[in-house]
């Protein structure tokens, strides 16, 4: 049984909230799971991450792969460098995990320049 951390979705109509959860990769989406691992709500200005340490590493440490979007927010918090640290043998009491993401300023549209004669 393949295992794989990945987001599941949850919420209202256009008003999403995800969970990390560890379920082995023949599921679907949002279908049967073997743990909850954390929490992401997009919503909230800024993102609210909430990631479980203890049983994210314990996942990793048993050779579960997170999914793209999974590994980017672990990223962004900074729980992936911890893990990293932790897996060397480092000393990581010092390192916390950040619960907020800062969201990318928004692409705008250039306006077209018109010629005035």
């Amino acid at each position: 049984m393949p295992a794989v951390i990945r987001l599941k979705r949850l919420g209202a109509k256009k008003r999403p909230t995800y969970r990390f959860v560890a379920t082995d990769s023949r599921m679907p989406r949002d279908g049967r799971f073997i743990e909850t691992l954390g929490y992401y709500n997009p919503i909230e200005k800024p993102a609210t991450v909430k990631i479980f340490e203890d049983r994210m590493t314990y996942w990793l440490d048993q050779g579960a792969l997170p999914s793209d979007t999974v590994a980017t927010l672990m990223k962004q918090v900074g729980f992936m460098k911890k893990y990293e640290m932790q897996k060397n043998g480092e000393d990581v009491s010092g390192i916390t995990v950040s619960e907020t993401i800062t969201e990318r300023p928004k692409k705008r549209k250039k306006k077209k320049e018109t010629k005035t004669e």
